[in-house]
């Protein structure tokens, strides 16, 4: 061997201990979407349009508002984010206590990365502000645990002074209760705010450093957004110039900034829980489509034409994403690739026949054992040595059940409907 390659192998030897002995680091994607009542708006397949959406990001939390049912929020849990597998839990449906308001905010998150601890709602005039406190399932979650506290907001929308002075009220029923939280947590505040610039007092308010925690808007983008080509970027609204067969909702092109995550200042500089710098986008937002329908050829870019087409069908607002990163490392890494074992090829819900999808690596140990909510056994398949099995399940009653497979211990969810 030459001098040249022994110093080769010997600085590749460094440099491996050297990635070695650095700390781990866990991505946390995030987004908030208005999803425009859900589900009663008329677009057909809203459940499958908003999964193909959801596939381009793959959220690990997932917030959004105006879900109009609980019966909307399982539609959204089942058929466009566990349509392949039981990846995400949801929160308890709240109605809203606020008003007569039919519209309500909602949060999903990945069930191997977090668990629910604790939920909450801050009353206003108009709409509540849920909060949702979620604990990281790192290694060592039991001895040294991280929160994180959601808080998703629908404020009141349309211009004039006493639209802004109710967002104002609405905010500083939050800000009010930021003294209850340990001063160090980690906090999110998103939702609709339906703001039209940055000197508007509810985000002067959300600013406030004098607030019990302090938050920041990782854009820092202050000005006056409203159909404003320098910030068109960042708007959010409205996908659609025209409303007309959507069942409502807005038009003009996209020309407003209305949706937004802002998070606790401690998060920009802390390693247990840290904004990931230029992640922060309006999703689906090439940023040439001012006053112009998201779906326009005119506003072509890194974001798809496919995507945006989804991202038009869906709803009259685009969804913000913003990453986050820990120091910390899950329980489950899912930063290992590992195959779904089992899957429902053709989802999770079925009138007759349930089909199962069963990886090659368990074909030989598969057999499967399906219980009612009552934790009563029901059924058992043996194993068939093959890789799909269709399970009669035409004289089960509409409800709940649960597949477990003797292959991987894990339990599945189905729906007989």
């Amino acid at each position: 061997m030459t001098i040249m390659k022994t110093l080769r192998l010997y600085f590749s030897i460094l440099f491996l201990l050297a990635i070695q002995g650095l700390p781990a680091q866990e991505t946390i994607k995030t987004m908030f979407y208005n999803v425009f009542n859900y589900p009663s708006a008329p677009t057909p397949n809203r459940a499958q349009i908003l999964s193909d959406i959801l596939d381009e990001y793959q959220p690990d939390i997932f917030m959004i508002c105006e879900v109009e049912t609980e019966a909307g929020a399982d539609d959204i849990l089942n058929n466009a984010l566990n349509n392949n597998g039981i990846i995400y839990e949801r929160a308890p449906f709240v109605a809203n206590q606020s008003s007569n308001s039919e519209l309500q905010q909602m949060v999903y998150f990945k069930s191997s990365k977090f668990s629910l601890e604790t939920t909450d709602v801050i009353v206003t005039t108009v709409r509540d502000i849920n909060r949702y406190q979620l604990k990281l399932l790192t290694d060592d979650h039991q001895t040294n645990p991280i929160y994180i506290d959601l808080y998703v907001a629908h404020l009141k929308s349309s211009t004039g002074p006493a639209n802004r002075q109710i967002r104002l009220e609405m905010v500083q029923a939050f800000t009010a209760t930021l003294g209850n939280l340990d001063p160090n947590s980690y906090v999110i505040f998103a939702g609709d705010l339906n703001l039209y610039n940055a000197n508007e007092p509810a985000y002067q308010e959300l600013l406030n450093p004098n607030n019990p925690i302090t938050f920041v808007d990782p854009l820092d983008a202050p000005g006056a957004w409203q159909d404003n080509p320098n910030f068109a970027y960042l708007h959010t609204q409205s996908t659609r110039l025209s409303s007309a067969g959507f069942g409502g909702g807005a038009g003009g092109g996209l020309d407003d900034r209305f949706d937004f995550i802002l998070i606790s200042e401690n998060m920009l500089d802390s390693p247990e829980l840290m904004y990931v710098e230029d992640t922060y986008k309006a999703f689906g937002n090439n940023g040439n489509c001012l006053n112009n329908r998201i779906d326009s050829p005119d506003c072509d870019g890194y974001y798809s034409a496919t995507l945006r087409s989804n991202l038009y069908w869906m709803s009259d607002h685009l969804p913000v994403i913003m990453d986050l990163q820990t120091d910390r490392t899950f329980l489950s890494n899912p930063t290992v690739s590992m195959p779904e074992l089992i899957t429902f090829p053709n989802g999770n819900m079925t009138t007759g026949y349930l089909t199962v999808q069963v990886h090659p690596s368990i074909q030989q140990e598969a057999g499967f054992k399906i219980y009612n909510v009552m934790g009563q056994k029901i059924n058992h398949i043996s194993n068939q040595n093959q890789q799909q099995y269709s399970i009669d399940v035409s004289g089960f009653s509409k409800g709940i059940y649960y597949l477990t497979s003797t292959a991987n211990n894990k339990t599945y969810k189905f729906i007989k409907k």
